[in-house]
């Protein structure tokens, strides 16, 4: 890799099989004009290996792409195009490791109770790839997402269907609101560079390091709260009999991929208030076959197949799920429920589409219906319950005249919640976590008993100036209002709100509207501005960052992949993200099943567009800049002309999008005046391209409605899906006259 190197990563599912179609489009424009565009695998299966190579043949180790990227993330050269990838659960993480053993991989398997020195160094590696193991890696910057204005123009010209809400919907959030992370959280501001330690008292008088060493940085804001699993049992046992007596699905929804130690542990609680009868005649032969409820129901339910009293435990739980309030699915034809397996159901796509589908989940019978939808922790939930509420009293909103809110997320260097994997704990015995600094003085203590999840998080002081600034930045830049989501009643908000107040003075606001607000009033005047098509920029920490990037799209655009999503890194480089992936898995099944991948690469066109616009301002190549212009207007000519890809077989679908975006491309470099050298060498290829467009398009077409292999789900062979994704020979060889 040089310093004039654009990276285009290799992640998972739809998009990295998307990947094999555009990327060959994109290298071969890009070496046209001078510039360099790499590949980097950063995918589950790539991290796996990378994190083993002692264990393989020294043919199949490969490199730590994931390292090499965080570091350059911190150089100014610094020009990454991210893809969506997995966040791994422990099952996606298992069945990654035995696709990759059945492939030749001679790797360990996941130690699920680690008893040796070997087992435990093994399971460090894999819990350092599970969870959302990339984004804290490459976000060394803030997050700015919005939606272009073509993709905005085109989602109001053709707005997607939303569903109809009635005033009697049943629809509601169910939040803790006491002993939850939220209300117990205690806050403190580190006064000076040091390392604090985690440690675990007991009532017992033993003290046990949960954590050696945090380092912190002058002005870092550190939280410890704790979620209570007494109060959890009370409230989710509450909430399954609220669901019965209200006649209502029950769903709980949580970020088991992001909050990869505590949320798997929620959802098994989750898992035994459903099935209590089946946990206490059962709960001891499940825990000695090694079947945990954290897992999920879809675990157990194969697990048992093995053990002697199996058909007792799965009566137990088929008269448990008859008895008690209907299940909302994942998947109503194959029983796949809301609590078969805890990455299935991911809050911040999960809301937004319940939200969209006039509050409904589907129910096993395979109808929509009113849901009790249960957000545990009462940290972000209120801003659902607002948009339900909303929605009752005004109906469903309007895509053909509704305002946009972007986005500006604090993120950067782990900021929050989301740095908190390696600082959560399920806390073994009753006592006090104390988190103590070098002097022995404790900054922050918490009680807790046996069975509560412990967390800590930080956030940086540099991150959060530079959220500031580019907070006002995208103010003055589109002279919207601009509302930073912080609650003064919480204890790290309240820390950030000071610190909010010190830096806004550094820059030049005249002339603008920044305020501050609650997440639930930012919500009810972010939608009360949008339904009378205004525009308001939100400003909010990492998680809301998550859930408003996915819930203000789906309602604007119908999806949140067609978001431009770049992200501004503190050294002076750019990382530019490509939208979500949480429909990914349903479009690997389909092309396997038909030949026909549905997956949506806008995002993909947006970022590389922003990305070449910094590469010509970093390298002063000019052709690059070309290349944005010319792929900004073919853009806006693709949208214009319907050619994303469709739903069903027999219409475009995402190798046919990737075609007609190279079409409209090549014309726009052909014709442009910028650059006459580049406009020559396109202008054979868009004749071509133009003049075979019916036959490409046959091609592309042409296969599909039949299976085919592609040689794995976590790690396909290269040679296979290359094969299935560029399918047109006649493309193919048109491309191949730019090298």
């Amino acid at each position: 890799m040089t310093d004039s190197t654009i990276i285009y990563t290799q992640t998972d599912e739809a998009p990295a099989l998307a990947t094999y179609s555009f990327l060959p489009v994109v290298q071969a424009y890009a070496r046209a004009a001078g510039v360099g565009v790499e590949s980097r695998d950063i995918s589950l299966a790539g991290r796996i290996i990378a994190a083993f190579p002692e264990y393989l043949d020294p043919g199949l180790r490969i490199g730590d792409a994931l390292a090499e990227l965080g570091e350059l993330a911190q150089r100014p050269e610094a020009n990454i195009i991210k893809l969506p990838n997995i966040s791994a659960s422990v099952p996606q993480l298992k069945a990654a490791v035995a696709e990759l053993q059945a492939q030749g991989y001679a790797l360990p398997d996941y130690p699920d109770d680690p008893k040796t020195d070997e087992e435990r160094e093994v399971g460090a590696r894999y819990d350092k790839v599970k969870g959302s193991a990339v984004n804290p890696v490459l976000r060394e910057g803030n997050s700015d997402r919005r939606a272009p204005a073509s993709v905005k123009s085109y989602a109001r010209n053709h707005p997607h269907t939303m569903g109809t809400w009635e005033p009697y919907s049943k629809t509601n959030v169910a939040t803790m609101g006491v002993d939850d992370f939220r209300s117990t959280e205690k806050s403190a501001v580190v006064a000076a560079d040091d390392a604090l330690r985690i440690e675990l008292v007991g009532d017992d008088g033993t003290t046990t390091v949960l954590r050696e060493s945090v380092p912190v940085k002058a002005g870092e804001v550190v939280d410890a709260s704790v979620m209570r699993v007494a109060a959890l049992r009370e409230f989710l046992q509450r909430q399954v009999a609220r669901a019965k007596d209200e006649g209502v699905l029950f769903s709980v929804h949580l970020k088991a991929t992001m909050m990869k130690v505590s949320d798997p542990i929620i959802f098994g609680h989750v898992v035994r208030a459903f099935f209590p009868k089946t946990f206490a005649a059962h709960g001891d032969a499940l825990a000695a076959a090694g079947l945990t409820p954290n897992d999920g129901l879809g675990g157990i339910l194969k697990g048992i197949e093995a053990l002697p009293e199996g058909a007792a435990i799965k009566a137990s739980i088929e008269a448990e799920l008859a008895e008690g309030p209907a299940l909302a699915m994942v998947d109503s034809d194959r029983g796949i429920t809301n609590l078969h397996v805890p990455s299935d159901v991911i809050v911040d796509a999960s809301m937004p589409a319940l939200i969209r589908t006039s509050g409904h989940m589907w129910g096993p019978d395979g109808q929509e219906a009113d849901t009790l939808a249960v957000l545990p922790d009462s940290s972000y939930a209120g801003i659902y319950q607002a948009v339900l509420d909303d929605c009752r009293a005004n109906g469903a909103f309007d895509p053909a005249t509704m305002g946009t809110v972007p986005n500006v997320g604090l993120m950067a260097q782990k900021a929050e919640e989301y740095g908190s994997h390696d600082k959560t704990f399920e806390i073994p015995v009753t006592g006090q976590v104390r988190v103590v600094d070098s002097a022995g003085l404790v900054v922050l203590t918490q009680a807790v008993g046996a069975g509560d999840i412990f967390r800590m998080c930080q956030t940086k002081d540099a991150p959060i100036r530079d959220w500031v600034k580019l907070a006002v930045t995208r103010a003055r830049a589109t002279g919207d209002p601009a509302v930073f989501w912080l609650d003064a009643t919480r204890a790290h908000d309240a820390q950030l709100i000071e610190k909010v107040r010190a830096y806004l003075p550094e820059h030049d606001t005249e002339g603008l509207t920044i305020e501050i607000m609650a997440p639930v009033d930012a919500m009810a005047y972010s939608l009360e501005r949008i339904r009378r098509g205004e525009n308001t920029i939100s400003v909010t920490g990492n998680v809301l960052r998550d859930y408003l990037t996915d819930l203000f799209p789906i309602m604007e655009l119908g999806t949140s992949a067609k978001m431009l999503s770049v992200v501004p890194l503190m050294n002076g480089g750019g990382l530019f993200e490509t939208g979500a992936g949480g429909s990914a898995p349903k479009h690997v099944q389909q092309l396997v099943k038909e030949n026909y991948l549905r997956w949506d690469s806008l995002g993909e066109f947006l970022a590389l567009a922003v990305s070449f616009e910094q590469y010509a301002k970093v390298t002063g190549n000019a052709g690059a800049q070309v290349l944005a212009d010319t792929l900004d207007r073919a853009t806006a000519t693709f949208l214009n002309e319907n050619k994303s890809p469709s739903r069903r077989v027999g219409g475009i679908d995402n190798r046919g999008s990737h075609f007609y975006l190279a079409l409209y491309w090549a014309q726009e470099l052909a014709r442009q005046s910028d650059d006459a050298e580049l406009a020559q060498k396109f202008a054979a290829l868009a004749e071509t391209l133009t003049a075979q467009e019916q036959t490409i398009s046959d091609e592309l077409i042409g296969v599909q409605g039949t299976p085919v292999e592609i040689g794995g789900y976590y790690r396909p062979d290269p040679a296979k899906a290359a094969a299935v994704m560029r399918p047109s020979k006649t493309f193919n060889e048109a491309l191949a006259v730019l090298d």
